[in-house]
């Protein structure tokens, strides 16, 4: 058995080269390799291209080489969760590319296989397929999506014996195990490291013929940012209580559900074990319990994909993000339950971008919105000024094409029953004059009694 060599942080980071491509694990701060890129951070390397789900947090991960100056770009699937990437974005400081959260991954894993690239439906329509080349394959639009290899992988792993063998722990995997298959260097940071054969065979998840160098550094709580701390709860309106109630309604019993960020993060709150709903979330955890009453967040509990700290219900499962993704593009998912922006008469849907607003992320919702059996749409029925949400035809940048199955709304519940949009219920204290009037699509009306 091979010995792979344990070094320091600071002789990990002289590794890496001006105008290295890095490839760097974690989701948020959570299995993120913070000691590598902090040490990277007292050095004079520079021109880096960063690519990761996100930009860490401000000042911290990839977030402090951002603040440094050493990025040059920066390609991810979700930079909104660090506000001084945004800017840097936004501002031209560094160039960018946003990638769907499940073909960043599968991209990521076909460079470490050796694959040249894929066909996916995720994207097919929609700004981010711009100018990409796309293909019919069993009747469906798909966009082609080359290969991903880095120069330098930093991956984090909760433990690795001394052959580089690694295990990593709950929602740890995420991007940590394809990203060590598709670099020239791999070097990984460890919780522990442990002797070869300390590690049972089945409780390793990435094999050593992939891992160069090892580094022993001990994760705080303050190194895992939003993610260090339980969540508290917030005061929640009742017409946003009155959209999670209703789209619960609509689950069923045995149901595989995921959840996105916003409204439909209610109902989770709402479900009981009674419901028998298993919650699915993006970074590789299936059968997510609600949010524990206290406790040091992710130094003791799993994450879900709003890098909120949450509890495990029995039968929960972890892996990675690719099996994430593979479920969901797979259709595995029965239902997913998201935010919108924009619903039209097509079912068209758009949630993640508005033009000038300090929002740059993807993340997994054009997967999820392409790949989930039922689509389920929660969201105001109206801007704060007063202008239609549900319109002939969105205007703001799509998620996904054709795939709205149910919109719900703080005034009323539309389906699409036969390609048309259809107001099929009234929530509570909504009248059929106010929906017409604060509804510019046209709709059918067939209000369930």
């Amino acid at each position: 058995m091979k010995t792979v060599p344990i070094i320091t942080a600071k002789e990990a980071a002289a590794m890496v080269k001006d105008g290295d491509t890095l490839l760097q694990g974690g989701f948020g701060m959570t299995g993120n390799p913070v000691h590598l890129m902090h040490a990277l951070a007292e050095t004079e390397t520079k021109n880096l291209t960063f690519i990761g789900n996100n930009v860490g947090e401000a000042g911290l991960g990839g977030g402090r080489l951002l603040r440094n100056g050493q990025i040059k770009k920066m390609i991810g699937s979700f930079f909104t969760s660090n506000p001084e990437a945004v800017k840097a974005a936004q501002d031209g400081v560094v160039d960018y590319e946003l990638i769907p959260q499940g073909t960043l991954a599968e991209a990521v894993r076909a460079g470490g296989a050796g694959i040249g690239g894929f066909y996916t439906v995720t994207a097919a329509g929609t700004d981010i397929a711009a100018g990409k080349e796309t293909k019919i394959i069993n009747g469906k639009e798909m966009v082609f999506v080359p290969g991903i290899r880095g120069n330098v992988a930093f991956v984090r792993a909760w433990k690795a014996d001394t052959a580089g063998n690694l295990q990593y722990r709950m929602t740890e995997q995420n991007f940590n195990k394809a990203f060590a298959t598709a670099a020239d260097l791999v070097i990984a940071e460890a919780e522990h490291i442990v002797e070869v054969g300390e590690i049972e065979p089945e409780n390793i998840h990435t094999q050593g013929c992939f891992v160069d160098y090892l580094v022993h550094e001990h994760t705080t709580i303050e190194e895992l940012g939003s993610s260090g701390s339980v969540s508290k709860s917030k005061v929640v309106s009742e017409k946003r209580m009155n959209m999670a109630k209703r789209a619960l309604a609509e689950l069923q019993k045995g149901e595989v559900v995921n959840l996105g960020i916003g409204i439909p993060t209610l109902v989770a709150d709402l479900i009981t074990p009674e419901h028998g709903i298993i919650l699915h979330t993006e970074n590789g955890m299936l059968g997510v319990g609600p949010v524990p009453e206290d406790g040091g967040g992710a130094l003791e509990y799993p994450v879900n994909a709003g890098k909120i700290p949450v509890t495990a219900l029995p039968g929960t499962s972890y892996f990675d993000s690719v099996d994430s993704f593979a479920m969901i593009r797979g259709g595995h998912i029965d239902t997913a339950v998201m935010g919108g922006l924009q619903v039209d008469e097509n079912a068209n849907l758009a949630n993640w971008a508005v033009p000038g607003e300090p929002l740059l992320g993807v993340g997994g919702a054009m997967d999820l919105a392409s790949g989930a059996k039922k689509l389920i749409i929660t969201m105001m029925h109206t801007e704060r000024d007063g202008s239609p949400k549900i319109v002939p035809t969105c205007d703001l940048p799509l998620t996904t094409k054709g795939a709205v199955d149910m919109l719900i709304t703080d005034l009323a519940v539309f389906r699409f029953i036969d390609g048309k949009l259809t107001l099929t219920e009234l929530l509570p204290g909504a009248t059929l004059e106010e929906v017409r009037a604060k509804t510019s699509a046209h709709f059918v009306e067939k209000i369930e009694k």
